[in-house]
Order: C-alpha cells, then sequence, then structure tokens
C-alpha cells in the first residue's frame, strides 16, 4: 500500500512539473502591449510579412513571432516609456510622425539601430501613437 502511494505522489509531482512547464511557456507568449487596435504579429525580424491578428496569444502559441505592435488612440507615449521602464535612445521625426526608438530591460532581444540596441519603438502622431517591439514594422 506504501508503494502504491509513493507511485502516486511520483506521478503527481511530474503532472505538476509538466503543469508548471505549459504555464511557463504561455506567459513568454503573452502578448507584450494590453488593448489597443490592429494588433499585428512578425513572424520574421526584417520582412514586410505582417499578420493582422484578433487573438494575439492564440496566434503566438501557433507561430514563432520575432515582433509585435499595436495601434493607441492619442498620446500613449509616457505610459508605454513608464510600463517598460524604457529609456529613450533617440528620436526622428518624418512626416508629422515622432518616433521614439526605446531600450527596455523588461524586453528580450532588440535589434540595432545607428549602433545601439532597440527594443521597443513607439511612434506618435497628432491622434494616435503605435508601439511595436522590437521594431513597427506595419504601416502607421
Amino acid at each position: 500500500m506504501k508503494r502504491f502511494f509513493h507511485g502516486i505522489r511520483g506521478v503527481c509531482c511530474i503532472g505538476l512539473a509538466v503543469l508548471c512547464a505549459g504555464a511557463a511557456v504561455l506567459l513568454l507568449r503573452l502578448p507584450l502591449f494590453e488593448g489597443g487596435r490592429g494588433y499585428e504579429l512578425y513572424p520574421t525580424a526584417f520582412s514586410s510579412a505582417v499578420l493582422q491578428s484578433e487573438d494575439p496569444l492564440l496566434d503566438k502559441c501557433r507561430m514563432a513571432v520575432r515582433g509585435e505592435s499595436v495601434r493607441y488612440d492619442g498620446d500613449k507615449k509616457d505610459a508605454l516609456i513608464a510600463r517598460f521602464c524604457a529609456k529613450i535612445l533617440f528620436t526622428e521625426e518624418a512626416c508629422g510622425v515622432v518616433n521614439y526608438y526605446c531600450y527596455s530591460p523588461l524586453l528580450r532581444g532588440g535589434v540595432r539601430v545607428y549602433g545601439r540596441l532597440v527594443n521597443l519603438h513607439i511612434a506618435l502622431s497628432g491622434e494616435q501613437t503605435a508601439v511595436g517591439s522590437p521594431l513597427i514594422l506595419g504601416g502607421f
């Protein structure tokens, strides 16, 4: 009888370990950005291939994703910088859109832009904010 309970305990421990591993994988696949509209996923780091996603969590679980972005109404730059503890590395302005290239210690990876590691890109126009990691590859 004692042997039976040791076996059950072992099976339960293995099941719990598998469950924890699954939860960890799911946490790594969570969308980076909450709310917004027009969520986009990028299967490659530098490509025009952009997947419009209605369910980013499900899509990120089904495919390898190298980047993602979303749009918000209004100016969300300060809130995004605070949320990701980001440091603005440099800015550019073109056609009424100000681009903030940032580094966040909370995000993995990044790409080199002008020799600096960028992993958070915020584009601010008069009526909307687009944010992407590592960069916004779709139009805004």
